[in-house]
């Protein structure tokens, strides 16, 4: 999609700010995660990031509409599962409505009941310091508790309305 530059000189021909946004980010390549609460609910989401590190701080955005939204904002922590290009399948199953996304999943409660997803690469739990409504979007902040590395994978990337495969590139 190419956006004019006609609303420089003709302000009625600007394109709108949702339009623009989801055009811009379409060009942003962010990591895949799968989130999960206890209950367990959880879905794929790009919005995860790191906020401060004293204290380990971390952040996802859900949008309020969503069928997990209720879990969310019920639980008071929550893990983050960093997907690499061989998890391509779970991204997509946390990502479809209307589904046990949990259906043929291997995972495990922790001692709280969190969900935690087996053959990851990476994955942390945090427990809730902040929830906030942000437009139409809840952002949670959490405190890091633990987690580990399982392997070193290539990360999965969302870039341009597909997956993707982050790799170095050549020094």
């Amino acid at each position: 999609m190419t956006l004019s530059t006609d609303h420089l000189t003709h302000p009625s021909a600007a394109p709108a700010a949702d339009v623009i946004l989801r055009s811009t980010l379409r060009r942003h390549a962010a990591g895949v995660t799968v989130i999960t609460v206890p209950g367990p609910a959880g879905f794929t989401a790009t919005s995860f990031t790191s906020v401060s590190l004293e204290p380990a701080l971390v952040s996802f955005y859900l949008d309020l509409g969503a069928s997990t939204a209720g879990a969310v904002h019920r639980a008071d922590r929550f893990a983050v599962h960093l997907l690499g290009t061989g998890n391509t399948d779970l991204a997509r199953q946390f990502a479809r409505s209307g589904i046990d996304r949990f259906d043929g999943v291997d995972w495990a409660p922790d001692a709280d009941g969190l969900p935690l997803l087996e053959g990851v690469p990476a994955w942390l739990t945090a427990r809730t310091t902040l929830r906030q409504r942000i437009g139409d979007h809840l952002l949670v902040v959490g405190e890091v508790e633990s987690g580990t590395v399982e392997e070193d994978a290539v990360a999965l990337v969302h870039h341009d309305g597909a997956f993707a495969a982050a790799r170095r590139l050549p020094s």
